[in-house]
């Protein structure tokens, strides 16, 4: 199945801290790019992250994009009741053996370490909901890629099916554009020579020939239209093949350009080239 490697997903799950929140933009590259906007709070399980988008993603640019929103339970926060039993036993000693301390605050109480509370799970736990958030968000994501990929696909199958229409109207003109030309060159050649000898025209005409015909293109084209088609049947990433099968397309119409040897092989190839760009733009974006 082939892929895209432009796609997107948003996730969000709710813990006893808060919301956690995950969201992945994908767009197309040469190789497997991440980049990581992640809250600190969060930012030791970037490994986490990136090793599990490396394990599901080949190709392309990834913006991951990790946020924690404390919910309201954890912004009003729990007093700990062991925790604040043992500070005032500690302040009453403090106070016995400094009667003129100035006593606790409330704000100093509350920043205790241990006096607030939540519950908050521990970072195993923590680890675990990113995690299974992660593989849902990655999935998601896979498959907005695979729903591009399909499309991108069926373009490209539309673009090849056109070529081999060209390919197939230019075949049976290659043979009556080289008889039409060398009719035409060799009453030149005449004219030109005076009494040259037949031979040396037919030498002419036959050196002629061989520079313009196109029957190896043209196969060579066909070729290279069946590959594509086997490569977008294949799993697995496709664009570096497909780019470089692009790549021969368009060399193998420049030269049927070149020689062609009639209007109507000139426009064919004109078409090939169009077809083949259109078909490039297309494979820019498979994964």
């Amino acid at each position: 199945m082939i892929h895209s490697m432009t796609g997107y997903a948003a996730v969000a799950a709710d813990t006893p801290r808060g919301r956690l929140s995950l969201e992945l933009r994908s767009v197309n590259g040469r190789f497997l790019d991440l980049q990581f906007r992640i809250s600190e709070e969060l930012r030791i399980h970037e490994p986490l992250l990136r090793e599990m988008l490396s394990a599901r993603l080949a190709r392309g640019k990834v913006e991951c994009r990790l946020q924690f929103a404390p919910g309201a339970a954890m912004q009003r926060g729990t007093l700990n009741p062991d925790a604040l039993a043992e500070l005032a036993r500690l302040a009453g000693e403090a106070r016995k053996a400094v009667p003129d301390a100035t006593p606790l605050r409330i704000a100093d109480i509350l920043r205790w370490s241990g006096v607030m509370s939540d519950d908050a799970p521990n970072e195993a736990e923590l680890r675990e909901r990113i995690e299974q958030l992660a593989a849902q968000g990655i999935d998601d994501l896979v498959a907005a890629r695979a729903r591009e990929g399909a499309k991108l696909a069926e373009a490209i199958r539309a673009r090849i099916a056109e070529m081999r229409e060209r390919v197939a109207e230019a075949a049976p003109l290659v043979p009556q554009a080289i008889a039409a030309y060398q009719e035409k060159i060799a009453q030149r050649l005449r004219d030109a020579l005076g009494s040259a000898d037949d031979d040396r025209v037919r030498a002419e005409l036959a050196l002629f020939g061989t520079r313009v015909d196109v029957d190896e293109e043209l196969t060579r084209l066909g070729t290279h239209l069946d590959e594509v088609l086997r490569v977008l049947g294949q799993r697995g990433p496709a664009g570096k093949r497909l780019d470089f099968l692009a790549q021969e397309l368009n060399r193998e119409a420049n030269t049927l350009a070149s020689k062609a040897a009639s209007q109507g092989l000139s426009e064919a190839a004109l078409a090939l080239k169009l077809l083949v760009e259109q078909m490039r733009e297309q494979v820019q974006n498979i994964e």
